[in-house]
């Protein structure tokens, strides 16, 4: 089967295309036919080495690369009997030193890892909400606000913002102010935000507070501006990153936290009921994944490319 992986770390050219053998379950586990995989910022940083640098992920000599994944349940592993031959699945992973990642033919997951698709999307649409849906969803856990609280999101156009957005205003019953560029503005209303604060603005805590006078109760910070997002928190509020290194002190009482992602089955089946709006920005067969990555780094995407996979590409 193809898949792409990293030998030496680099640019986009780094990627290589190579041909593998086809990964089979252990108990527990469940074989994908890959039918689309989404390109995230976080395959960038992995294949130039960056989380190495970091210490988050041990060296190797093959490292595989990709995280979301869309497709079929092709195997199933001993004592699998959530999942049926030929359904249609979505699923994370989290595993960040292995040898394959979702850019392949095929992907061997935990089963608690994978959740049936969203129905009536594509694979496509499907393959852009694991990652950024699930770190949205456990950013706003973290945070235990309740119905009726003010939350402030940052980079509110971006992948993990928009979904933050959304599931906050639509589901949880927040009033949400979204930070982002004037020509975002519509897309952020129209995913539920009640306020907008242009990515612009001189102090970003007086254009929040002019708004909700005292702070808001919370702030999902995707755009990694750490201390001048805090001020525009109330005393003893709470505040959440899911950027590395933006994590700022907990000054007034504010709780500060950290969202690592974890792969969790359970939480993408509920993400996949909400009938989210799913982006996609562009879509590439696998062999493309160098100019996938090209274009990733020239940025400006509203949303995520997808690689995809043509039917019986395994081998």
């Amino acid at each position: 089967m193809r898949a792409v992986v990293v030998h030496t770390f680099g640019g986009p050219e780094a990627l290589e295309l190579v041909d593998v053998a086809v990964p089979t379950p252990g108990p527990g586990q469940v074989r994908i036919r890959v039918s689309a995989a989404a390109v995230n910022p976080v395959d960038a940083v992995t294949r130039a080495g960056a989380l190495v640098e970091a210490g988050l992920m041990a060296p190797r000599a093959v490292t595989g690369i990709g995280w979301d994944v869309a497709g079929e349940i092709d195997e199933l592993g001993a004592g699998v009997d959530r999942f049926t031959l030929g359904q249609r699945v979505i699923g994370l992973r989290d595993l960040l030193d292995r040898s394959l990642g979702s850019y392949a033919d095929y992907l061997v997951l935990d089963a608690s890892a994978v959740a049936p698709a969203p129905a009536g999307r594509s694979a496509v649409e499907a393959a852009t909400l694991p990652l950024n849906g699930l770190t949205a969803l456990q950013a706003l856990d973290q945070l235990a606000l309740t119905e009726g609280d003010t939350l402030l999101v940052t980079g509110a156009a971006g992948a993990v913002g928009g979904f933050a957005v959304e599931i906050a205003a639509r589901w949880r019953g927040l009033r949400v102010i979204a930070q982002a560029g004037d020509a975002d503005a519509e897309l952020v209303r129209r995913l539920g935000a009640e306020w907008v604060v242009p990515r612009e603005a001189v102090d970003l805590a007086d254009a929040v507070r002019a708004l909700v006078p005292g702070g808001v109760d919370a702030v999902l910070d995707t755009a990694g501006l750490g201390a001048g997002a805090l001020a525009a928190v109330r005393n003893r509020g709470s505040f959440v990153t899911v950027v590395g290194g933006a994590d700022p002190i907990p000054l007034r009482g504010i709780r500060v936290h950290h969202t690592w992602i974890s792969a969790d089955g359970a939480a993408l089946a509920t993400l996949a009921g909400y009938d989210l709006t799913l982006r996609v920005a562009d879509t590439l067969p696998i062999e493309q994944a160098v100019r996938a990555h090209t274009r990733l780094a020239e940025g400006g995407l509203r949303g995520r490319i997808v690689l995809t996979t043509a039917p019986g590409g395994g081998s």
